[in-house]
Order: structure tokens, then C-alpha cells, then sequence
């Protein structure tokens, strides 16, 4: 494979990395990755994902690339196809730690009560991370990917709706609620 050092520099573009990939060349996943896995991984974090639950979602996306890249549609910014292929996988997870997250509450069948925070975890934090936290933890999962491509990610609203595979008026209606929502619970302990 002569074209594999062109593939790997930075003159190739990233549709060229993916057409590569569908065609065989896995050597390329290593250059698409250097060039967005730091970009996957922040996407990952905003989104509320536990630090090691954002490296394993890191590695599938890119180990998912190897069978979506045959579909991949050079018209579009590879970056956003990845935080499509990215959301899917946090929806599947979540599924799945919900599934298994309910099967340990009826074999534990204990109440839902919390423990009380220890001085430890109250000193962690300031009041206003702690309700900024609270605030953005409410926010459905879908508004919350929404906020975090547009707000946090600086995508389009166009960018967005292609990546997430919803109309561009949907994206504008849940970032509408999520920052209407996110208002409305900061601006409660200021009253």
C-alpha cells in the first residue's frame, strides 16, 4: 500500500481517512483518531458520562467507525459524524446501565434513600458548581446532547440535527427548553 503515508499526513483529509477505511485500510483509524479522539472524548464529559464510562465510549466510537464508514457522506464535517456515531452509543449505554440499574434495585428491594453527604463531599465543591451540576444533570438526556453540540461544541444547528439524525427545528426547540430549564433551576437560590 503506497498511499498509505500520504493517508496518515496531514495534507489527507478526513473523508479520504474514512474512504479509506471502508476500503479495507485500517491503519488510517489510527490517524482519524489522533486527529478527534480529544474532541470525541470532551463531547463524551460534557455530556455527564463517569470518566472511565467516557474512555470506553471513546474506543467504540472509533471501533464503530469501521462499520459506518461505507456510509459516511463526504458532504459532511467528520467531526460531526462522529459525535452522531458518539450519541448513539451514550443512548445505547444508558439504556443498558438503566436496564441493570433496575434489576440491582429489586434484588436489593431497599428504599431510595440517600445517605447524608459527609464534610468531605461538602467542602468538594462550591454551592454554585453544585447547583450548576444539579441543573444540567435534570436536563433530559436529549436536550442535554443538544446543549452540549451547540452551546459547549459550537456546532450549527444544521451540524447538530445531521449528527443527532432529528430535524434542525427539533434542535432549536429542545436547546430553546434546555436553556429556559437550566435558567429556571440556577435562578432558584438567588430568590
Amino acid at each position: 500500500m503506497t498511499a498509505l503515508p500520504e493517508l496518515r499526513g496531514p495534507a489527507a483529509g478526513d473523508d479520504e481517512l474514512i474512504a479509506a477505511i471502508a476500503n479495507g485500510n485500517l491503519e488510517t483509524l489510527g490517524a482519524l483518531f489522533d486527529r478527534h479522539a480529544l474532541s470525541v472524548r470532551r463531547y463524551l464529559g460534557r455530556l455527564g458520562l463517569d470518566a472511565s464510562d467516557v474512555d470506553d465510549l471513546v474506543q467504540a466510537t472509533f471501533l464503530e467507525v469501521l462499520r459506518a464508514a461505507p456510509r459516511f457522506d463526504p458532504s459532511f464535517l467528520a467531526r460531526n459524524w462522529l459525535f452522531g456515531i458518539a450519541t448513539s452509543l451514550v443512548r445505547r449505554h444508558r439504556r443498558s446501565l438503566g436496564r441493570f440499574a433496575a434489576r440491582l434495585a429489586r434484588a436489593a428491594r431497599s428504599s431510595e434513600s440517600t445517605p447524608p453527604a459527609t464534610p468531605a463531599e461538602l467542602f468538594e465543591g462550591d454551592e454554585t458548581t453544585r447547583r450548576l451540576d444539579r441543573a444540567f444533570s435534570s436536563l433530559s438526556a436529549k436536550k442535554r446532547e443538544v446543549f452540549v453540540l451547540v452551546t459547549l461544541e459550537g456546532l450549527s444547528g444544521e451540524e447538530a440535527a445531521t449528527a443527532l439524525g432529528i430535524p434542525v427545528n427539533t434542535v432549536w426547540t429542545r436547546l430553546h427548553h434546555a436553556r429556559s430549564e437550566l435558567r429556571a433551576a440556577l435562578g432558584e437560590g438567588e430568590q
